[in-house]
């Protein structure tokens, strides 16, 4: 999974706070569509189309400025083609989730001789981080915006994360190591994820209480030297499973039974490997290497 896409896939699971943010009022009644555009097919992974109370929110997540078409013409494209199919104002926003280099203008509108169409950019490192680290369905977005002392943002951030309640913990913590992986360097991000999702996590805490009732009969230390060992595969092995389905697609079932086979250290390996996994394939020469 691109990090455009998964921009989109967060945008259309929160829909009111994506909306919220964009707008910079409270949305309440907002509804996903989705949206086959007529004419000549349009490419639109990275695009989330949601409808208000009479209007329609566009919006588009960019990790680089360069497209063919290029952007302006694209979201010309693409208003004129909603506004053929519902007959409604359309509010068009552009996230770019990374600078471009110094020399590149960013452009906000189309414009050839008499036709002139504008929209509107938000560039993620002069956001507020605020408002991210106040939110959860933005706050894998938090990592890349404006900052001073960028470890000590991720360092909040991780802080953060780890107070969700315990359903919602894994899959945020998921998305916002992927989005991180643009800005901050792998090992970093690892190193502050691992301490704090395995170490927080009640799943783990649960594990490890039942390792000590259970060795209270073998002597109370190797019973809790035994449930954090089993407490930190298992969550390891969950947070994997989440990790790898975000980045290459479902699992099929033999691939989910040879993970729950390995060691603690292989699930760290393949943590670490993971980040730049593009295909199932990857996961497959990884699963090689151990042979």
């Amino acid at each position: 999974m691109s990090f455009d896409n998964l921009c989109k896939l967060l945008s259309e699971k929160y829909p009111e706070n994506f909306a919220s943010w964009v707008l910079g009022t409270e949305q309440t009644d907002v509804k996903v569509l989705k949206t086959e555009l007529s004419i000549e097919p349009i490419r639109a992974d990275y695009v989330t189309f949601l409808q208000l109370q009479g209007r329609i929110l566009h919006l588009e997540f960019q990790t680089k400025l360069e497209s063919t078409p290029p952007l302006p013409l694209r979201m010309l494209d693409y208003w004129v083609r909603l506004y053929r199919l519902y007959r409604l104002p359309i509010t068009q926003v552009v996230v770019l989730l990374l600078p471009p280099s110094p020399e590149t203008v960013i452009e906000t509108a189309f414009v050839v001789e008499n036709t002139r169409h504008e929209y509107r950019v938000i560039c993620m490192w002069e956001e507020n981080p605020e408002p991210f680290l106040n939110d959860v369905a933005l706050l894998p977005l938090a990592p890349l915006a404006a900052t001073t002392q960028p470890q000590a943002l991720l360092q909040q951030v991780v802080g953060k994360v780890n107070q969700l309640e315990p359903t919602q913990r894994p899959e945020i913590s998921a998305y916002t190591q992927i989005l991180a992986g643009l800005k901050y360097n792998q090992d970093l991000i690892r190193q502050l994820f691992r301490e704090g999702m395995m170490r927080e996590s009640v799943i783990y805490q649960e594990i490890l209480a039942e390792g000590e009732q259970r060795g209270e009969q073998r002597g109370r230390q190797e019973g809790r030297e035994e449930g954090r060992e089993e407490g930190r595969k298992t969550e390891g092995q969950l947070l994997i499973l989440r990790l790898l389905t975000r980045r290459v697609g479902e699992l099929p079932q033999e691939v989910r039974s040879r993970i729950e086979t390995l060691s603690l250290e292989q699930l760290e390996n393949l943590g670490e490997a993971l980040l730049d996994f593009q295909a199932i394939a990857d996961l497959q020469a990884w699963f090689n290497t151990l042979e």
